[in-house]
């Protein structure tokens, strides 16, 4: 796996890694690989992606219990 030091990451790489910084289980070792290998750019596009998703999925449930709860 560490063959490919000079390759960027790839799409599935940086969705773990985003996926593993918003629930803070980030390893070490993956955080030093995606600021040696990684863009900026693309951590920020995912991050912003992800959290807009989240909202809107916690939106969604709150609204389908609510409409459950009869209020």
């Amino acid at each position: 796996m560490d063959d490919n030091k000079d390759q960027p990451l790839s799409f599935r790489e940086m969705l773990q890694s985003v996926l593993a910084a918003a629930f803070g289980v980030q390893s070490g070792k993956n955080r030093s690989r995606d600021f040696s290998r990684g863009k900026p750019s693309h951590f920020i596009i995912l991050g912003v992606l992800f959290t807009a998703i989240f909202a809107l999925l916690l939106y969604g449930l709150v609204r389908l219990v609510l409409h459950l709860a009869g209020v």
